[in-house]
């Protein structure tokens, strides 16, 4: 069984987050979704928990930090080409994201950045399978 990893994300607006997510093609299990929270699946082995904060905080005694104004985590997402890069970032800003920084195009990877409406950041991101077989390349100059 391949590992999978499983992101619990605080948002504001359940429907809201609900609908951005679908807009960049991800899918909803209605198995694990109610009305405070939704399970999206970005992929077979990628989840995301979206809940209401009310329905995070029974599952952390931590505070809430609100990720516009302070960073808690980034998440970068591999992508098949540059042109997925850029139709999930058009997706995300048609679906009321925000746009972090320009594109960053390094050769052998190319990423970008925004955010979901409650400022989770994204990175989708992609690499040159001939780099990644020849190992990290030297961006220090």
């Amino acid at each position: 069984m391949p590992r999978m990893i499983f992101i619990s994300l605080p948002v504001r607006d359940v429907p809201a987050s609900r609908k951005f997510y679908e807009a960049l093609g991800f899918s909803i299990n209605e198995m694990f979704s109610d009305d405070s929270s939704a399970c999206v699946v970005v992929s077979e082995a990628i989840y995301l928990m979206i809940s209401s904060h009310e329905k995070f905080a029974q599952i952390t005694p931590l505070a809430i930090g609100d990720p516009r104004t302070h960073a808690q985590n980034l998440m970068a997402l591999s992508c098949d080409s540059r042109a997925e890069v850029d139709t999930m970032v058009v997706a995300a800003l048609a679906a009321g994201g925000s746009e972090v920084h320009p594109p960053e195009d390094l050769g052998f990877m190319y990423s970008r950045a925004f955010a979901d409406p409650d400022g989770h950041g994204w990175g989708p991101m992609w690499m040159d399978p001939a780099a990644v077989t020849a190992g990290p390349p030297d961006i220090s100059s």
